[in-house]
């Protein structure tokens, strides 16, 4: 009967024996004496003002809210952090300002770097129209050698130098893509200086506005302006012309020399184009026609 009070005693200060530690207020003693003295430091810390950075700050936030910043010296009988400073001043005009340019030196300068690229390009336009012109003169001289000195018309564009050759009854029969003996041999007069040229080419195939004949042996003018361009690729590619510097496309009659209202437009527009592309930028591309044009200003092509 005794044994089960001793025994529960027994229990009752086992549990005793495991909580007896009650100073766990040091812990919290500590932390907060800690605290205070961090807050401490920090407060002492904020009492040394770093005046230029000081300044900096109130520059950057004159400049952010757009109006200059202005701090008053404190009155309290203990002092202030800012008594070394004026009772009013301007923070902004505590940085030396940063050198400013002028607009109108910006606006030169972007004038005389427009200028200039103005020239590069116009230069590189006028070398490229110098190239194209050269090339036209061998061409010219190699058909009027041949006994063609009429053959072609000669233009330059925005994308380099175009030989008009005209197809009626010169390089093939009507709606045929079979070269006449003429066509090959005028073919065969500027095959050797179009072989020569650095420049890459495009042989292009036109058609006049008169449909094929129906029942025919081409679809539309779109097959025999393009076989027509092949055919022409083909010859000179046979006579030396690299082929991986030329290439052929039919255009039908989408892109006519001359308007249909004109007496010559059913033979000038069904043609063959010799493309002798420029290399040059595009901007310096655009400029050759007006050169071409004021080098030819009685030139009707």
């Amino acid at each position: 009967m005794s044994s089960k009070p001793h025994g529960g005693r027994r229990a009752k200060k086992h549990e005793e024996e495991e909580h007896e530690n009650h100073e766990r207020w040091l812990v919290s003693y500590a932390d907060m004496m800690t605290l205070l003295l961090v807050l401490f430091v920090v407060l002492f810390a904020m009492s040394q003002v770093d005046k230029a950075k000081f300044a900096a700050l109130a520059s950057g936030l004159a400049e952010t809210f757009g109006a200059p910043v202005s701090v008053a010296a404190s009155t309290t009988p203990e002092g202030s952090v800012l008594d070394d400073l004026p009772g009013v001043i301007d923070i902004a005009s505590a940085i030396p300002p940063e050198p400013t340019v002028q607009q109108a030196e910006v606006d030169a300068a972007a004038a005389q770097a427009a200028l200039e690229r103005a020239e590069r390009v116009a230069a590189e336009a006028q070398a490229a129209y110098d190239d194209l012109s050269e090339a036209r003169a061998r061409i010219d001289a190699a058909l009027e050698a041949a006994g063609f000195p009429d053959a072609a018309r000669y233009e330059i564009d925005e994308r380099g130098l175009v030989v008009h050759i005209v197809a009626d009854a010169v390089l093939f029969d009507a709606e045929s893509a079979f070269l006449r003996p003429e066509g090959a041999r005028i073919l065969d007069a500027v095959a050797p200086t179009l072989g020569q040229l650095p420049n890459v080419l495009r042989v292009e195939g036109h058609a006049n506005h008169l449909a094929v004949t129906p029942g025919g042996p081409w679809p539309s003018n779109w097959e025999l302006s393009a076989y027509r361009a092949t055919t022409v690729l083909r010859h000179l590619t046979g006579r030396g012309v690299p082929e991986p510097r030329i290439s052929a496309a039919g255009y039908s009659s989408t892109q006519p020399l001359v308007p249909v209202t004109d007496p010559t437009s059913i033979s000038t527009n069904r043609r063959v184009d010799v493309v002798v592309l420029s290399p040059a930028s595009a901007e310096a591309n655009a400029l050759l026609p007006g050169l071409d044009a004021g080098a030819n200003p009685e030139d009707p092509s």
